[in-house]
């Protein structure tokens, strides 16, 4: 449900944007998230992608941010007495609704920015004794999400830059969120 409404959010808004003299950008996000070692080892360090939006009027002083990343990692062990593997998935997706300012200097291709709002963090454990069983635990929680990066604006309007971001959510004092860090190729309108 929520990929539908982010989906709908983000054709929606590119398509607008340049009959209302809006402003923004859409990037991928490629990177990693590193979630608490002491819950989630060996599953903690985690392969990420996701999609950065923000979007606002020309003279607004902050953007709408929608963000939605996706993270995930795997192991499997062999059990010593049976020779059974028995596999591990674990994955977070987040949805980070909130605001983005983007400092425009007197380089406006160098955009530094900085973010905050709330985060719906979605979690999975997928458990399977290969061959026998499996069986896939779900939750979710609401926290909050911080983030900065900055990024340079090519040509006309592609963006390729860095972003670095923190979520917290918990789940029974367990906290789901973590410290995300990518590139970002994207466009800016």
């Amino acid at each position: 449900m929520k990929k539908n409404i982010l989906g709908a959010l983000l054709v929606l808004s590119v398509f607008n944007a340049h009959a209302y003299e809006w402003t923004g950008n859409l990037n991928v996000f490629l990177g990693q998230k590193a979630l608490d070692k002491d819950n989630f080892e060996p599953l903690d360090e985690q392969t990420q992608f996701g999609v950065l939006l923000d979007f606002k009027k020309e003279n607004w002083p902050v953007s709408f941010a929608i963000d939605y990343l996706s993270s995930s990692d795997d192991v499997t062990e062999n059990d010593p007495f049976t020779g059974l593997g028995m596999a591990i998935e674990l994955s977070t997706t987040e949805l980070d609704v909130g605001l983005r300012k983007i400092f425009d200097g007197s380089d406006s291709r160098l955009k530094p920015y900085i973010g905050g709002g709330i985060a719906l963090i979605d979690v999975e454990t997928e458990l399977s004794l290969i061959g026998f069983f499996s069986e896939s635990v779900k939750d979710d929680a609401t926290g909050y999400w911080l983030n900065g990066g900055v990024y340079w604006t090519l040509g006309k309007g592609f963006n390729i830059g860095v972003d670095l971001r923190y979520s917290s959510a918990d789940i029974e004092d367990v906290d789901i969120g973590g410290t995300h860090i990518g590139l970002l190729l994207g466009f800016h309108w």
